[in-house]
């Protein structure tokens, strides 16, 4: 839809951007506001990985819930988790079982700052069990996505590792600067011009669909994108016979 130049996924995005920051790193921790992800890193390339995307437990937006129902701003969500003083151990496994393990910690009498420091403890061990589960995690580790703003999180991820956890600059558009890494180096490789079609893209009328395909058992939903009345672009069958009928319109 934007005349994208090379299209790459988002492991591949965040690990171009970690390497060109850090070319030593050895494992990625993403965490972003709906799913997260580990990243296992050799000599440059990506030699493994885990995504999250069933459950929203130790993601930003269960992290922003909480906040709220603790009547305390995001911002400053990681700040207090250091100021802890006694610690709790909070049910991290499931969004549900936190928020009523939090419930009865407060009802123990145990502090805002103990609870906070106990949900950032408990969403790192359940973020290493599933993710890193059969990984060496090796260092140097970097720390990306919006949650990586949080230092409780990131104190959390030190306390279990033993070990440094680097947060880049701009951890929250790793992505993105991957992503533009990437395309940089396909133009550069090809020699020819990008096929970016400008911000100019912003402004246009998207209207997004969706099907049910009928040509087999599988019954795919099939989105399709239509902009200025042509369909641009199509997915989510697995056969890729939608997918594959759209051609590269040039605006």
């Amino acid at each position: 839809m934007v005349g994208a130049d090379v299209i790459k996924n988002e492991i591949t995005a965040h690990a171009a951007a970690a390497i060109a920051y850090f070319p030593d790193a050895r494992t990625i921790f993403e965490i972003g506001g709906q799913d997260s992800k580990i990243i296992m890193l050799k000599n440059g390339m990506v030699v493994d990985f885990a995504m999250n995307t069933v459950c929203a437990a130790g993601t930003g937006s269960f992290l922003e819930h909480q906040a709220e129902r603790l009547k305390v701003g995001i911002e400053e969500f990681g700040d207090i988790a250091l100021k802890a003083e006694r610690n709790v151990r909070i049910a991290g496994r499931c969004t549900v079982f936190a928020e009523s393990d939090m419930i009865a910690k407060q009802q123990y009498g145990f502090s805002k700052a103990d609870i906070i420091n106990g949900l950032c403890e408990a969403l790192v061990r359940n973020y290493i069990n599933n993710l890193g589960r059969g990984k060496k995690l090796e260092s140097p580790f970097v720390f990306q996505g919006g949650v990586a703003a949080n230092r409780g999180i990131k104190a959390a991820f030190e306390k279990v590792l033993g070990h440094e956890v680097v947060v880049p600059e701009h951890y929250n558009v790793m992505g993105a600067i991957g992503a533009a890494i990437l395309a940089r180096e396909y133009v550069l490789k090809t020699g020819s011009p990008s096929s970016f079609r400008g911000f100019k893209t912003g402004g246009l009328d998207f209207v997004p669909t969706s099907f049910e395909c009928t040509g087999c058992d599988n019954s795919c939903e099939v989105i399709k994108i239509e902009m200025n009345n042509k369909v641009v672009a199509m997915w989510g069958d697995r056969c890729g016979r939608w997918t594959n009928s759209v051609d590269n319109i040039r605006l």
